[in-house]
């Protein structure tokens, strides 16, 4: 996989005066099923998240509230993307490492997944996953 898949979705938009709408249909917005949502809150200042890839997951990455960088690396090349608009999601596919920090205060990070929870689907070890990641390209 490489960097240029990895791309700011604009998910739909109903404007309402009494609040807006978006919504994010799996398979239909995004490339794929979703099968787990989390989120991540509260995070104190200073702090990282992330510090990971995944060999099969897909994500979408969504700024629900404040904002944060998402700093990608698919072992040949690196990114940062600003996330901060609630109805624009980051979709990352598998075999991208990926840390995201400089949350502002309240911020809320949901993520929509392809998969549930399986830890042998993570390289939580940057240098094997370059490794993985080079020999997969070649």
């Amino acid at each position: 996989m490489n960097l240029n898949k990895c791309n700011v979705i604009d998910l739909p938009r109903i404007n309402d005066p009494r609040g807006n709408l978006t919504f994010v249909e799996g398979s239909q917005h995004i490339p794929f099923d979703i099968h787990r949502v989390y989120y991540l809150y509260d995070v104190p200042g200073g702090a990282e998240r992330g510090g990971h890839a995944h060999k099969d997951l897909h994500q979408l990455i969504i700024a629900m509230s404040g904002s944060f960088d998402i700093h990608l690396d698919d072992g040949h090349t690196k990114k940062t993307v600003h996330l901060n608009r609630s109805y624009q999601g980051l979709y990352v596919c598998p075999m991208i490492w990926r840390d995201i920090d400089n949350f502002s205060s309240g911020a809320v990070c949901m993520v929509l997944a392809s998969e549930r929870y399986d830890e042998l689907d993570y390289y939580r070890d940057y240098e094997q996953f370059i490794i993985d990641a080079q020999r997969n390209t070649k």
